[in-house]
C-alpha cells in the first residue's frame, strides 16, 4: 500500500460516511448555486412581471454555458488530480489544479467579451421576442461581467473539493447567494432598479465567491500551488478537458434544447392565445424549479467524485462500484420524490414567482405535468453515462 493511500481517508474510511461527507456540502453548495439565478427570478417576477420573467429564461442559455465550461475545467481538473493523488504522483497532480483554475478564469473571460460583442444577435438567436428584448439585454450586459467569477467559483468549488474540503466549497457558494438575495432586495424593492438591479446584485455576489474560491485554492490542505504550475501545458489542459467531457456534453445539449425551446415557443406561442412570451416566462420558471431538483443530483454526483477518482487511481475498483451504487440509489429515490410533488403542487410553485393572467396559469401548469413526465429516466441515463465515461477515459 503506497504512501497516499495510508494517509488519506479518501482510500480508507466507509464509503457511507464519505458519502455523507462529500456529498451533503455539495447538494448544499449546489442548492444554493441555484438560489442566484431562482433569487432573481422571484424578486424580477414580483417588481417587473412576466416579461422580466421571460427575459430571465431567455438569458438562460449563456448561464447554462458557464455552467458547461466550469464542468469541463473543474470536474476534468479534479477528477485528474485526485486520479494523479490515488497513485502517488502528487508532482503531477498540482499541476492540474493550477491549470485548471487558470483556464476557468480565462475562458470566463473570452466568453465574457464575446457576450458583450454579439449580445443583441445571441438574444435574438436566443428566441427574445421583441417586448422581452429590452430587459434581456440589460440584465444580461451586466451579468456578462460576472462570467469569469462565475465559472472560476462553480468549477473551483470541484477543485476545493478535491483538496479535501467540501465545506469550504458550500462556503464559498453559500456567502455570494446570501450577499445576492440580500442585495436583491435592496436594489429590486428598495431602489426600484428593476432588471439591472437584480444583475448588479448577481454579479457581486459571484465575485464574492470567485475571491473566496482563488484564496482557498491558494491554500490547498494536500499541496500547495506555486506560479510554476499556473502555466498552461497543452498536455494537462487536454487530460482535464476529456475527463471534464462528459459533464460538460450535457450541459452543452441542455444549452441546445433551451435555445430550441425558446424559439419554438416563440413561434407557437404567437400563433395561440397565449402570445410570445407566456409561454417563455413559464418555461423560464421550470427551468430555474429544475435546477433546485438538480442540485440534489449533481451534489450527489459532485460528492461521489473525488471519492471514486482516488479510488480508481489508487485500484480499488471494488470501492469505486460500491460508492457509484449507493449514490445512483440516494438519486434515484430523490427523482421519484421530486417527480410526485411536480405533479401534485405546479401551481403552487408557479405563484411563488408573481402573479400572472389566467392564460399564464393554464400554460404554466399543463407545461409542468408534460416537462417532468419521464424525469426520473432522464436523470438515471445522464448519470450512468456522466460516469461509465469518465471512468472509461481515466
Amino acid at each position: 500500500m503506497n504512501h497516499a493511500e495510508r494517509t488519506n481517508p479518501l482510500g480508507e474510511e466507509s464509503i457511507n460516511r464519505l458519502l455523507r461527507q462529500f456529498a451533503v456540502p455539495s447538494i448544499v453548495s449546489m442548492l444554493v448555486g441555484s438560489l442566484y439565478n431562482i433569487v432573481d427570478q422571484f424578486f424580477i417576477g414580483q417588481r417587473v412581471g412576466e416579461l422580466g420573467n421571460a427575459a430571465t429564461n431567455i438569458a438562460f442559455p449563456l448561464s447554462t454555458s458557464c455552467l458547461a465550461i466550469a464542468l469541463l475545467l473543474g470536474v476534468g481538473g479534479a477528477s485528474s488530480f485526485n486520479i494523479a493523488m490515488g497513485r502517488g504522483d502528487r508532482k503531477k497532480a498540482v499541476y492540474y489544479l493550477g491549470n485548471a483554475a487558470v483556464m476557468l478564469f480565462s475562458c470566463g473571460l473570452v466568453l465574457c467579451f464575446f457576450t458583450e460583442l454579439f449580445l443583441e444577435q445571441m438574444l435574438r438567436f436566443f428566441g427574445s421576442p421583441d417586448n422581452v428584448l429590452e430587459y434581456a439585454m440589460t440584465y444580461t450586459r451586466i451579468t456578462a461581467f460576472g462570467f469569469p467569477f462565475l465559472i472560476l467559483s462553480t468549477g473551483g468549488g470541484h477543485l476545493i473539493r478535491a483538496d479535501g474540503r467540501p465545506k469550504m466549497t458550500m462556503v464559498c457558494n453559500l456567502t455570494g447567494a446570501v450577499v445576492n438575495t440580500i442585495l436583491d432586495a435592496i436594489f429590486v424593492f428598495g431602489l426600484n432598479l428593476g432588471m439591472a438591479g437584480a444583475a448588479y446584485a448577481t454579479i457581486i455576489g459571484q465575485c464574492i465567491s470567485g475571491c473566496m474560491a482563488i484564496w482557498f485554492l491558494g491554500h490547498c490542505k494536500t499541496v500547495k500551488i506555486c506560479r510554476k504550475h499556473l502555466m498552461v501545458k497543452a498536455g494537462n489542459v487536454g487530460r482535464i478537458a476529456s475527463l471534464g467531457m462528459a459533464p460538460c456534453s450535457n450541459q452543452l445539449a441542455m444549452m441546445i434544447v433551451q435555445i430550441i425551446m425558446n424559439k419554438s415557443l416563440k413561434y407557437y406561442g404567437a400563433l395561440s392565445v397565449y402570445g410570445e412570451s407566456i409561454p417563455i416566462a413559464c418555461s423560464g420558471i421550470i427551468s430555474k424549479v429544475n435546477m433546485v431538483f438538480m442540485a440534489f443530483v449533481i451534489g450527489i454526483s459532485q460528492g461521489l467524485q473525488p471519492i471514486v477518482s482516488f479510488n480508481y487511481g489508487a485500484g480499488k475498483y471494488h470501492r469505486v462500484k460500491e460508492a457509484y451504487l449507493k449514490a445512483i440509489l440516494c438519486g434515484g429515490v430523490l427523482a421519484v420524490v421530486a417527480f410526485l410533488m411536480f405533479q401534485i403542487c405546479p401551481s403552487q410553485i408557479i405563484s411563488v414567482f408573481g402573479d400572472g393572467s389566467e392564460e399564464y396559469y393554464e400554460f404554466a401548469v399543463n407545461y409542468f405535468h408534460i416537462f417532468f413526465v419521464f424525469y426520473f429516466c432522464e436523470f438515471s441515463s445522464a448519470y450512468q453515462f456522466q460516469f461509465f465515461y469518465c471512468y472509461w477515459k481515466a
